[in-house]
């Protein structure tokens, strides 16, 4: 059974529902940091929005690829990629972060505005996935069996 609706996938529809509150979210806090902190505010803002974009979007990714697989692989699958998406950036991203001095990124704003766009993604993929109206097939009846 295909999860299509509208021609649009699940996947497509829920990151679409999440993409854009955390973007207008992304943008407000990057205005904000600029004016405050300046330039350092701006690379903090605008670091802390492209992570928490690549870790919700690698997970609808995966999500679409492990469509028709057998549950348990799909489980493997997700916490596979959550292991991965945690090792990665807490090495690359993280690091960039603490070895960068504060005068080029503010580490205040990074904080501020990864928490205010991980708020706004996970609400909007909550909203979007509310209104999906997703038909859930329903598991075979069993006679019941007389003694």
């Amino acid at each position: 059974m295909s999860n299509l609706v509208g021609g649009t996938s699940t996947e497509a529809q829920l990151g679409k529902g999440a993409a854009i509150p955390a973007l207008v979210v992304g943008i407000v806090g990057l205005i904000a940091s600029s004016i405050a902190k300046g330039l350092s505010g701006f690379y903090g803002a605008l670091l802390a929005q492209v992570v928490v974009i690549i870790f919700f979007a690698v997970h609808l990714m995966v999500s679409k690829a492990s469509r028709t697989m057998d549950p348990t692989t799909v489980m493997v699958l997700a916490m596979l990629s959550y292991f991965v998406k945690i090792v990665l950036l807490g090495a690359i991203f993280l690091l960039v972060l603490i070895n960068v001095s504060a005068a080029t990124l503010n580490r205040t704003c990074f904080g501020a505005v990864a928490i205010s766009v991980i708020v706004a993604w996970l609400s909007g993929e909550v909203r979007a996935f509310f209104k999906l109206r997703m038909q859930m097939p329903l598991p075979a009846s069993t006679p019941e069996k007389k003694n």
